[in-house]
């Protein structure tokens, strides 16, 4: 990162999405005979079609990706609860650290990362999900840091080369993570580099919760990550006032992921791999980046500018 801005790969559901995949695809083998739908349960086919997820993988670090995701956004026992799959929680994580690495060891041209990939959960700790008592959490902070503990020991058992807390739109589930990750760290003493993105949900500038992005990277200062950034919600144009606000102030490096445009009215994503660069560009003349990638709607393509575009620039200094 001293030496040159780092490629992130782009969207995993959307790559996901092009393979038309119906219930059996996120059964095979493994869970044929579960009581519950599991269409749409993505991270399960690290373990039920592999060859999908490492074929995705290599299509990313085909396009020049320094930084793969694994499959595991929702790989805590929180969101697989909706499928009552709480018990699959190491295995799907496990695997797919497991997976991403095989994928990176085929390259031998540069170095080629793999980030373990924490979401935030389908609960936030910090607003009440009841109009009529503002009072109510529908989680606890001790129940998100044993959520989050049991996957990072499985994505750091798996050889992941960093963690990735991301798409943050409320800062106390990721002091969370941040928490689950450093009892992990101490107890099997080993540290791994921590990347911490948040999502800005609106021209507000705030996230879910409210924060202001200043506010955000304070509240997370204490921690010594590697980078903090933006990624999801926006498109690049409108997430670069807040990667300026970062740029500023960040004692740490800053990413970006945005998506590819905002959603049009069929939730699809509509800006292409070359109006997406010269947005991006736009950051790069500025000297704000240390790491950008893609998020929804973004393909190999547009992974693909990005990477040919960002050799012409030097990373920011921090």
């Amino acid at each position: 990162m001293e030496e040159r801005i780092l490629v992130l790969d782009g969207a995993m559901g959307t790559m996901i999405q092009r393979h038309d995949l119906e219930e059996y695809d996120f059964r095979k083998g493994a869970f044929e005979n579960h009581k519950k739908p599991l269409k749409g349960n993505n991270d399960l086919l690290s373990i039920t079609r592999p060859e999908i997820i490492k074929e995705i993988h290599k299509a990313y670090f085909d396009a020049g990706a320094d930084i793969v995701e694994t499959n595991t956004f929702s790989g805590t026992s929180i969101a697989q609860s909706d499928y009552d799959l709480e018990h699959a929680v190491y295995d799907i994580n496990y695997q797919s650290a497991i997976i991403a690495k095989e994928v990176a060891a085929q390259y031998k041209d540069k170095p080629r990362f793999v980030a373990g990939s924490i979401g935030p959960t389908n609960r936030t700790a910090s607003i009440s999900p009841d109009v009529n008592d503002p009072g109510f959490r529908a989680i606890t902070f001790d129940e998100l840091k044993t959520a989050y503990k049991a996957q990072v020991e499985a994505l750091i058992k798996g050889g992941v080369d960093l963690l990735l807390v991301e798409t943050v739109f409320d800062t106390l589930n990721a002091k969370a993570a941040l928490f689950a990750i450093q009892e992990v760290f101490n107890e099997m003493n080993n540290e791994l580099p921590i990347m911490v993105s948040g999502t800005i949900t609106d021209q507000s500038g705030r996230t879910l919760t409210g924060q202001t992005t200043e506010a955000f990277l304070i509240s997370l200062s204490h921690m010594p990550l590697l980078s903090i950034g933006l990624n999801c919600a926006l498109g690049a144009h409108m997430m670069r006032p807040y990667l300026q606000i970062l740029n500023k102030i960040a004692p740490f490096a800053v990413s970006a992921h945005p998506n590819a445009g905002l959603p049009n009215a069929f939730g699809g994503y509509d800006e292409s791999p070359e109006q997406m660069a010269a947005q991006i560009k736009e950051f790069l003349d500025e000297g704000l980046m240390n790491i950008i990638g893609g998020c929804c709607g973004t393909t190999p393509e547009h992974i693909q500018e990005i990477s040919t575009l960002v050799k012409n620039y030097k990373p920011r200094k921090y």
